[in-house]
């Protein structure tokens, strides 16, 4: 999984309030066998005015330059909310999204976006309300070990995160590769329990 550490791009407002995981990839687009071309059904009923042709919604905002590349997404209240499908992050992240601004989160949404390598960060609704209005063709920079949000301004922004959440997309783990990280104590602890049981 690549590490999250500083990331500088231009953030697409979004800001709807409780927009949930069929918004962000609707079931019937949940048919591939990989992860890979999901991001082609990310928000489809909104970005495309004819979906099975796939022709494009020109007001949506992921439709129109320069949000139609955006890293950074900026998200309403509750984002994430409703099923548990991890397919709306694989989505997101297929589409080049790594980090969503958001006032609040589902829960199974934001732990999947750790989990996936996206950064769920949680900004007071005032500040998030004002990032979305104030969106254009400059940057934002995240920079998730000094914890900051740096404006076009070069007003900074400071956000919170769990420590074990900002170590993960620190050092670009999953939780199979945080459970590796304490492979020796696996293997020192698996042997002495051999040599105590030998008879297992």
């Amino acid at each position: 999984m690549e590490k999250f550490i500083r990331l500088t791009g231009v953030a697409a407002p979004l800001p709807r309030p409780n927009i949930d995981t069929d918004a962000i990839i609707p079931s019937r687009e949940m048919k591939r066998v990989s992860k890979e071309g999901l991001g082609e059904g990310l928000f489809a009923d909104w970005r495309y005015s004819d979906v099975a042709a796939r022709v494009p919604n020109p007001d949506f905002v992921l439709n129109r330059p320069p949000f139609d590349r955006a890293p950074i997404l900026i998200g309403g209240a509750n984002f994430g909310c409703g099923s548990s499908r991890e397919h709306a992050v694989w989505a997101l992240k297929d589409y080049g999204v790594r980090c969503v601004i958001a006032p609040s989160f589902g829960a199974i949404f934001q732990g999947n976006c750790v989990r996936n390598g996206i950064l769920p960060l949680v900004l007071a609704e005032g500040h998030v309300t004002a990032l979305a209005a104030a969106a254009d063709h400059r940057p934002l920079t995240i920079d998730l070990d000094a914890l900051t949000v740096t404006l076009p301004s070069g007003d900074a922004l400071t956000f919170t995160i769990p420590p074990a959440d900002r170590q993960m997309l620190l050092e670009g783990l999953d939780p199979i590769g945080v459970t590796l990280k304490r492979l020796p104590a696996i293997i020192a602890f698996e042997a002495d329990h051999l040599s105590r049981h030998s008879w297992i």
